[in-house]
């Protein structure tokens, strides 16, 4: 029998939908949201060294992946034997697990721990984990896409006349973040209730219920995005673009996982990293190994990789990591998901803790549950993993 806690992360995947009951009726300042001024407490010593966790030799550690541009190179990782390189240097034994997007963090967020990390954005490490009771550390900022994340349509060329039309997405995903964007920055006073939203399971039938129905808006990611821009008379109305630095593209690790399993996969990726740079043959081979994985041709992921800012080099993540803005768009984004309904259970925005590398904490700081941290990433930038 499930444990009584899946149930409340599975009931985040419903979110959605209940919080468009929700808002009928219910006026929503967007903008005063957006630009409250953050209130954060400051913790000492958030990145003080701590006491390494031993990992299990009989345990496989599971890593949850799912199809995204930014993501790829974990398929890469695995093929070209820099992930057997990284568990021969710690001596721990992962596997990397495909799943459609929401069930790999739902199956993250399952307190039987039988996956130990996952790729996941950081509004849906808050929505689904986090809310959850997982404590979760953010180990790799990967990317922000700037460009990847789409809302499309064939019967509307704006944001502004999106009332009364229906918009897919999946449900509990970072696609209602995007829309709710969308609507801030040109919805010309268009609300939440003036919009029908219908939602999919998995990510993967976004593109079939686009092209069944000319009527269909949808918002989405690539791949995925790619492909219904494809079908004629498309019109990306509003894209991620628009938004950069605030949909960011992470891999998020357990707190209490072994300290092997975070410096392997921190290891890992930045070897693909190099690998995606180099110079002459290696990045083609690279590039068309990512290409693969995504099921893309060669053209279209390098297509698809102009719309997703990379951070190639530790350093560059590091900095990122530790930039004021990341606090200012996790402060906007827990604001968003609190104000409509996308937290439940939750009393405030500040019910649940983000801490930062500087020491800054976000709510509740005896409630942290998403860790942004720099320890490993400085490792790798210090060449001392």
């Amino acid at each position: 029998m499930k444990k009584i806690i899946m149930f409340a992360v599975l009931a985040v995947a419903m979110a959605f939908a209940v919080s468009c009951a929700k808002e009928e009726g219910k006026k929503v300042d967007v903008e005063k949201v957006v630009k409250a001024p953050v209130e954060a407490a400051k913790v000492p010593d958030a990145e003080k060294p701590v006491a390494e966790i031993p990992a299990d030799p009989n345990t496989e550690y599971v890593v949850g992946k799912s199809i995204y541009t930014g993501w790829a190179p974990w398929w890469y990782i695995e093929e070209s034997g820099i992930k057997a390189k990284w568990e021969a240097k710690y001596g721990i034994k992962i596997k990397f697990k495909q799943f459609d997007y929401v069930p790999s963090i739902l199956a993250y967020s399952n307190v039987d721990g039988a996956v130990h990390a996952c790729v996941m954005t950081n509004m849906d490490a808050l929505a689904m984990p986090a809310l959850g009771g997982i404590d979760s550390e953010v180990i790799i900022v990967g990317d922000y896409s700037n460009g990847n994340d789409g809302l499309v349509a064939r019967q509307v060329s704006k944001v502004s006349e999106l009332a009364g039309h229906n918009i897919y997405l999946v449900d509990g995903s970072v696609s209602i973040f995007l829309v709710y964007r969308a609507l801030m920055m040109e919805g010309n006073g268009l609300k939440v209730s003036d919009l029908t939203f219908k939602n999919v399971t998995l990510d993967s039938q976004i593109q079939n219920v686009y092209t069944s129905d000319p009527e269909v808006i949808a918002a989405t990611w690539n791949p995925i995005l790619m492909g219904i821009m494809n079908e004629p008379n498309s019109k990306l109305l509003f894209d991620s673009s628009k938004i950069p630095g605030e949909i960011l593209d992470l891999m998020v690790v357990k707190t209490d996982a072994p300290t092997a399993l975070k410096k392997a996969l921190v290891g890992m990726w930045y070897d693909a990293m190099a690998d995606m740079t180099a110079q002459g043959p290696k990045r083609q081979e690279t590039i068309q190994a990512l290409a693969r994985s995504q099921q893309n041709r060669l053209e279209e992921y390098e297509q698809q990789l102009k719309t997703t800012r990379m951070y190639y080099t530790p350093a560059d993540a590091v900095a990122f990591t530790k930039a004021p803005e990341l606090i200012k768009t996790m402060d906007m984004i827990r604001a968003f998901y609190f104000d409509f309904g996308l937290l439940p259970g939750a009393t405030s925005k500040d019910q649940l803790g983000i801490s930062f590398p500087d020491g800054t904490v976000l709510g509740n700081k005896d409630n942290v549950k998403i860790r942004f941290v720099t320890t490993y990433m400085q490792l790798a930038a210090d060449g001392k993993l």
